[in-house]
Formats: C-alpha cells, structure tokens, sequence
C-alpha cells in the first residue's frame, strides 16, 4: 500500500533530530513536536484540522519507531536496504539542519512532506502508516483490531510524555495519577469565565461563558481523575489553551530562551 514500493519515511526529520540520536534526545523531540502539532490546538472544523491529525499521526509514528531499540534498529536497516536500491535520495544534497542532519533538497525542507504521500489506504479510512503496517505486519487479517491497537498506542504515547511534561512545569503533581495542580487551572483561568463574557459581549455573552465556566468547573470537581484524564474532558477552547501555554513553555525552554 506505501508509495515508491514501501519505502519507509524518514522519522528522523520529522522528529528533528540527527540519525545518532539518543533515547532522551528522541523523547525531548517527541514532546516538541506533539505540541507543534497537536490537532487541539485548532477547532474541530478548522481548515487546517486535517493536516494536523495527519501530521501528529506521523510523529507518534515516529516516536513509536525510534523509541524502542529493536524496532529502531529494525527501521534502520530497511531504510539502509531501500538507500542501498537507490531508492532515496542521498543526504549528501540535502540541507542540513542545526541538529546535524538533513533534508532531501526534493521536498522543499518540509519534514513531512514524503510521508505525507501515504494519506490513504489505512484502515477504517485511518491514513497509512508505514510503522504499523511494517511492524504489525501478523495482523494483516485485522484491520480494526491494528487501528483501535495503533489509536490506543497514540493516546498512551502522548499522555506518557504530556504527564511528564506538566510535572515540570508544576500543573501536575507528583504522585501516582499525577493529578492537575492549582497551577494547571490558574493556567486555565476557568473561574474567570463568566465575567470575561460580560465584558467581551454583554449580557448573552456572560451567559455563554457563565455556561463554559460550569462545564469547566464540573470537570474540575470531578475528584481522582489524572491531568490527562481531566485534559480529555475539558471543552476544545481549553484544551487548545492549554496545549498552546505548554508549548509557549517547552518550546522556550528548548531555545534557551
């Protein structure tokens, strides 16, 4: 089903970082490129909706594939077999990158842009993946089994490193379930709901955030429940706020900012 024969996409690129990579360096990219590319981060019926699913699909793909010792050195050798066929393109014309590798000069220096080719052809009308289909290859007969395992696998991936991240930044505690702090809803500013509707829009405008804040402080009185737990509950406005602050955070961290 994968174009040019099922050569495996270049997982380094789109995790940003050189072929040498270590396992910390590859979790610290995974968690940077989650962020950028989360499909939260935008409304259910935005435009660009579509391409972020497909693109956070390819980095859990990527992550899925590097993460793990045997199935990295597995990816690596298939990507040395199709170099070897002269199947791509070789990285001495590519453009290099601050993390010592680089891009195939074909693809305009979009990371993506390669596996983004592959969009069809998975199962349930779920996009191809080349790591699934490559490492999963046994289960060929179960096609919804592989998408609910490879949907379920996602979801773990990043609420692993999503916990970890607000452990960090101290919007999580540190005990077992890892339970939202003060902090992660001060960040949220849900208790300001209904007076920022007043502002913004009068009187119906007080009522729909009177409204958003009751749905908010719902979830937030639900007792128990771990940061990623009540992340997934939270209405679509706040979970972008949310993942757009942890970015601001992560992402300066990175530049040393």
């Amino acid at each position: 089903m994968a174009s040019k024969a099922g050569r495996p996409p270049n997982y380094y690129t789109i995790l940003e970082v050189s072929e040498t990579a270590s396992t910390a360096q590859i979790r610290d990219a995974y968690k940077r490129a989650a962020l950028k590319t989360h499909p939260d981060r935008v409304p259910a019926d935005h435009p660009e909706r579509a391409g972020r699913t497909r693109r956070f699909q390819l980095v859990n793909d990527a992550y899925y594939t590097l993460s793990d010792a045997t199935r990295r050195r597995d990816y690596d050798a298939q990507r040395k077999l199709f170099a070897g066929a002269g199947s791509s393109t070789s990285e001495s014309s590519s453009s290099q990158m601050p993390g010592g590798f680089g891009f195939a000069a074909s693809n305009g220096g979009d990371p993506f842009a390669e596996a983004e080719e592959d969009t069809a052809g998975g199962a349930g009308g779920m996009p191809f993946s080349w790591a699934w289909d490559f490492f999963t290859r046994g289960q060929q007969g179960q096609r919804q089994q592989q998408q609910q395992e490879r949907e379920r696998t996602e979801n773990e991936q990043f609420a692993d490193v999503f916990e970890e991240m607000l452990r960090e930044e101290g919007m999580a505690d540190q005990g077992p379930g890892a339970r939202p702090t003060g902090k992660f809803w001060s960040v949220l500013g849900g208790l300001s709901g209904g007076a920022l509707g007043f502002i913004v829009a009068n009187v119906p405008g007080l009522v729909a955030g009177a409204v958003a804040g009751n749905r908010l402080g719902a979830v937030r009185d639900a007792k128990g429940k771990s940061v990623y737990a009540v992340f997934q509950e939270l209405p679509q406005t706040d979970r972008a706020r949310l993942l757009s602050q942890l970015a601001a955070r992560v992402l300066s961290h990175a530049a040393g900012v």
